[in-house]
């Protein structure tokens, strides 16, 4: 008989704190635990498990929905998680010990493999910095260098800033801004390896580069619903491939667990002239005063708002661009996430 014991984790989040929403994500947890690991077999035994969730968890306990799966026939251990800044809120977690496993097949649902994407097969790079400072641009050629997935999460915030501005919703219309959000789809795909970006199926890729949309996306992402709503989209799509994403928070709300964390900035002059050349580029018609004003603007709403501010994260590695090229940076970059990538292999 094969006596190893391995040890399976598995985490979800949990989509209310309700008892019918508790129940069901913990039971498909445990229901593909089970099955992708063989357990409960005659040589595959479990012998204990360990559940553990966050406290805001309350309307039931997920030990209980454990128990009444039905699936797991072995000793049951339940703890609450301590708050810890930084960590993955209406989340369960369960451990499983086993006999007769030769390997952990670890199961992560509903965009909690953000928590171990060591142990996922995963891997993501979260990108922070002001306006201006090259994170787009850097984190595609990142991406396509490295064969990667790239996701402009500014331009889902610009989508909902767009979507409320052409609903006549303001910042202050919380009934309204939670009605939109309910009604409101965004995409994300590439074609031709260009990035398209889809807001309730249709195209708004040019439209919200306008210059007007910078602003409202910057007033709409200070809003906790809105920013609820993107912070999942975004941790689903991290948690199924290979991405780059880059942000205001993503090191430090989004992915605060990612593998390798940068923190992108460059002086106010600097960024603003970038933002102006890129804008008369285009054709618009914009003044560098006009730019570096809102460019100082965005940078104290982002830096300010009470919700998930900007903010470098502790181990997040700061590179200022001002006087780098973008192939300096890049290449920066890459010798940083060569290095995680191969400690993890």
């Amino acid at each position: 008989m094969n006596d190893k014991i391995a040890v399976i984790r598995g985490a979800t989040t949990v989509n209310s704190d309700t008892a019918k929403d508790i129940c069901e994500s913990v039971t498909e947890l445990v229901g593909k635990l089970v099955s992708e690991n063989g357990l409960n077999t005659e040589d595959n035994k479990p012998i204990f498990c360990i559940i553990s969730s966050t406290a805001d968890i309350t309307a039931y306990y997920p030990a209980r929905a454990v128990r009444e799966s039905g699936v797991l026939d072995c000793p049951l251990f339940s703890c609450l998680e301590p708050p810890i800044k930084g960590s993955l809120p209406m989340c369960v977690r369960v451990m499983v010990e086993a006999v007769g496993l030769d390997s952990a097949r670890h199961v992560y649902l509903r965009g909690a493999k953000v928590l171990r994407p060591d142990l996922c097969g995963t891997f993501a790079v979260a990108i922070d910095g002001p306006s201006g400072a090259g994170k787009s641009t850097i984190a595609k050629l990142l991406a396509k260098s490295l064969n990667m997935t790239y996701l402009d999460t500014g331009a889902m915030y610009r989508a909902i800033g767009l979507k409320m501005h052409n609903s006549g919703i303001n910042i202050s219309d919380e009934a309204g801004i939670n009605r939109i959000l309910c009604d409101t789809d965004i995409s994300v795909e590439y074609k031709d390896g260009v990035q398209k970006v889809y807001l309730d199926g249709k195209d708004v890729g040019e439209e919200i580069r306008k210059h007007y949309v910078s602003k409202l996306a910057s007033d709409f992402s200070a809003i906790e619903s809105v920013r609820k709503k993107l912070v999942e989209m975004q941790r689903k799509i991290a948690s199924e491939r290979d991405c780059i994403l880059d942000g205001r928070d993503i090191g430090t709300k989004v992915l605060p667990n990612a593998p390798v964390k940068f923190f992108l900035t460059a002086s106010t002059e600097v960024r603003a002239k970038r933002r102006y050349d890129e804008l008369t580029a285009k054709g618009e018609k914009c003044d560098f005063v006009t730019v570096k004003k809102d460019i100082e603007s965005r940078d104290y709403n982002d830096s300010h708002r009470k919700v998930d501010p900007l903010k470098r994260a502790a181990d997040a590695i700061e590179i200022d661009s001002s006087d780098m090229s973008v192939e300096q940076v890049v290449a920066k970059m890459t010798e940083e996430i060569e290095r995680k990538r191969g400690e993890r292999k």
